[in-house]
């Protein structure tokens, strides 16, 4: 009995001696700086979810301040740890509490915050834009926040209502301000409606202007309408020597291959695949792979105009594509779920180790919804994880339950709540495993999918 409890002694002994310097009782994390945590191997990084800063897709870390903050722990030899705060407020919070070791955030530089932490790394200029078409020969692109005047424009109560309110007091009145009170409704949702034309004017940050130009082409961000504001990484006082190297990091890497190709992936490339025309209908063909979709869909029970329809969707049947995040080939699978599907390495464009792999990957995800009963209802939720990740329609699903809707139906139900994954009131319910999602791509994916399925099954008879 002695010799286990010895043993159970040094197993304590042994965890204490691993865990974070700062996360231990009675040390002060005012000692805590780079040698430290390169004795622990550990960088840990502070960050909000959100499109611009970090989410989760398909199961893999995505966000332009996650990418940078895991080249600067790579710089120093460091393991990225991320931890995710609700707000900037939190943020703060948890790193003087010695939580994490870096903010990987543009945190507003504001006397407030100079008071509690030491800003490093780049000097970000952040401002507000009004989010508006293209100029075309109906509507004008406006050039001057003048010319708001008499113009209605759609905010949700926050910092871009508060800011169109002085705006509009500055300039004398006669902005049409529109108030969004509806929780349906996200301020992502405003920017697709300016897109579609919806509605004429919003306001956004202009780094998240920047990001949704990127998926509707017809908008235009240029015109500020705040001043200039600051913002950059921040670090405790005490760890100066941290400081140093991330300001010493972004003045040598801001011009490396693997910053641009982190700017360009967020705020420059185009999110959407082209899509032209099918082969031929009439004669009875999708695509020139229809022999691969009927023999794997067939194996998996599924309808294999649906795994059509999923691949147009996909690749537009291009097996040479690859997708802004990484996906690659026919079925556009991630390369970690390629590999744990049995996609060898290098395979990727061959059309049949990826459907073969995306018709495992669907048997998968299908094992996962047991519980929902309806064969046509299950096929949306596995089309949804298919594009999202299976945690982000968990999520939903569980939002769905708690605000009194079916979690085992999707239209008018979870569907609501998977659009509702990109306002920080419901990704940050407690509910919420996965942080921020762009919920409406998901929305509209499974929507296209099987109304294109639908349309296949009525001209091409299986």
């Amino acid at each position: 009995m002695k010799q286990i409890y010895t043993l159970i002694l040094v197993c304590i002994c042994m965890i204490a001696c691993h865990q974070r310097p700062q996360q231990q009782a009675g040390v002060d994390i005012e000692h805590y700086d780079l040698p430290q945590m390169k004795d622990s191997g550990v960088l840990v990084a502070l960050t909000l979810n959100s499109s611009i800063s970090y989410f989760d897709y398909r199961g893999e870390p995505m966000g332009f301040q996650y990418e940078l903050a895991k080249q600067f722990a790579q710089s120093l030899g460091l393991k990225l740890e991320i931890k995710t705060a609700k707000n900037i407020q939190a943020l703060v919070h948890m790193l003087l509490q010695g939580e994490g070791d870096l903010i990987a955030y543009p945190l507003p530089v504001t006397k407030e915050f100079k008071d509690s932490v030491a800003f490093c790394g780049e000097d970000i200029i952040t401002h507000q834009v009004l989010v508006q078409r293209n100029s075309t020969k109906n509507l004008k692109a406006l050039t001057n926040v003048t010319e708001l005047i008499g113009k209605k424009v759609y905010a949700k109560p926050g910092k871009h209502l508060d800011r169109l309110i002085n705006l509009n007091k500055e300039l004398g009145g006669g902005i049409l301000i529109h108030e969004i009170s509806n929780d349906s409704i996200t301020h992502e949702d405003l920017i697709m409606q300016v897109s579609n034309g919806t509605i004429d004017y919003t306001i956004s940050d202009n780094d998240l202007a920047r990001l949704n130009k990127t998926y509707y082409p017809n908008l235009n961000v240029s015109l500020a309408v705040s001043f200039d504001q600051r913002a950059s990484w921040a670090v405790r006082k005490s760890a100066s020597l941290l400081c140093e190297a991330a300001n010493q990091w972004h003045k040598e890497n801001m011009t490396s291959p693997a910053y641009k190709a982190s700017t360009k992936k967020y705020f420059e490339n185009s999110k959407r695949l082209p899509h032209g025309p099918i082969l031929s209908i009439k004669d009875g063909k999708i695509s020139h792979f229809d022999h691969l979709f009927k023999k794997y869909a067939k194996e998996i029970g599924w309808d294999w105009r649906i795994m059509a329809s999923l691949a147009y969707n996909e690749s537009n049947f291009d097996t040479t594509a690859v997708s802004w995040v990484g996906a690659k080939g026919l079925m556009q699978l991630m390369p970690k779920t390629a590999r744990a599907m049995g996609l060898p390495e290098g395979k990727e464009q061959n059309p049949e180790e990826s459907v073969k792999a995306a018709s495992k990957y669907l048997a998968h995800l299908e094992r996962s919804f047991n519980k929902i009963s309806n064969p046509e209802e299950k096929v949306k939720f596995i089309l949804g994880s298919y594009n999202a990740g299976i945690g982000h329609i968990y999520d939903a699903m569980a939002l769905a339950e708690k605000y009194g809707k079916n979690k085992y139906i999707w239209d008018d139900n979870v569907a609501i709540y998977i659009l509702l994954k990109s306002d920080e009131d419901y990704f940050n319910d407690p509910v919420c495993k996965n942080g921020y999602f762009r919920g409406r791509e998901t929305f509209n994916f499974v929507k296209d999918i099987l109304g294109r399925a639908e349309m296949y099954k009525q001209k091409i008879k299986d």
